[in-house]
């Protein structure tokens, strides 16, 4: 290929820039014809031909060999130039040895990574693919707790042995006052190795859960629901109140101040 001057090309650009004979003249085809069509649609290429002119002229004679003579030796040159010093660098006895205990430092061990890489990249790889985990979430985080909980929903469909999803399931029914729902999906988080009871005690999400009356023998039970949870009485008077009256009855039937078919009649109508 024919080496190109730069000298030629600021005359040619100065003479028949306006129709891009300087972009023809190094190589560059489709920017001249794009020349060619401003001048003869606008006519304001011949201010880009003077202005391509004074560059080449003040263009360095390296810079314009780097930019227009790049020929197929000038890039196999390039390319041996490379070779050579990183061969030499190589070949040093210096560098061989560095090079050999260096890798023998790195070499792999039998397992391909540790056990804590293994999990982590296992996790990882779990939320990559869980993207319902990951947008309950943030809209947990952005306190749209409704649509956090059917996200996380979606993501135990995916996941139903992710004890964080029941964990953070648990946070939102609480956050919600679902109080039942929230034992229970807590109760899974620990059942499945979540051990972290002190958050459970004090995370600021299952507080509504912690003025539940059946919170202290959940408590008792290990977080867990494996013993059932009695539930509170609701009208504790009012059956303190029943009782009295049936102890009075008994006693009215044993002075013989009422009979044995009154004290039925009268004990059926308090137990209704």
């Amino acid at each position: 290929m024919r080496r190109k001057d730069k000298n030629a090309a600021a005359i040619l650009a100065f003479l028949g820039g306006f129709i891009g004979l300087h972009r023809f003249y190094v190589g560059q085809i489709g920017l001249g014809i794009v020349y060619s069509m401003l001048f003869f649609a606008f006519g304001f290429s011949i201010i880009l031909g003077i202005l391509d002119g004074i560059i080449f002229l003040t263009m360095d004679d390296e810079v314009f060999d780097a930019k227009y003579n790049r020929t197929r030796q000038y890039h196999r040159e390039r390319y041996d130039r490379g070779r050579r010093r990183d061969t030499d660098f190589d070949r040093s006895p210096q560098n061989r040895r560095s090079y050999r205990r260096d890798r023998s430092r790195t070499r792999p061990s039998s397992a391909p990574f540790p056990a804590k890489q293994r999990r982590t990249r296992r996790s990882s790889k779990r939320l990559k693919n869980n993207p319902f985990k990951q947008a309950g979430i943030k809209k947990f985080k952005e306190f749209d707790i409704e649509a956090a909980i059917k996200d996380f929903e979606q993501a135990l469909k995916v996941d139903p042995n992710d004890l964080t999803i029941h964990f953070n399931l648990g946070c939102a029914y609480s956050q919600t006052e679902q109080a039942e729902k929230a034992f229970y999906h807590i109760a899974r988080a620990v059942e499945m190795g979540f051990n972290d009871f002190s958050r459970i005690d004090d995370h600021d999400a299952l507080a509504y859960m912690r003025i539940q009356p059946q919170w202290e023998q959940f408590k008792e039970n290990g977080y867990t629901l494996n013993k059932k949870i009695a539930a509170p009485k609701e009208n504790l008077l009012d059956d303190d109140l029943l009782l009295q009256q049936l102890k009075k009855l008994n006693e009215l039937k044993d002075k013989g101040l009422i009979t044995e078919r009154e004290f039925l009649e009268q004990k059926t109508k308090l137990s209704k």
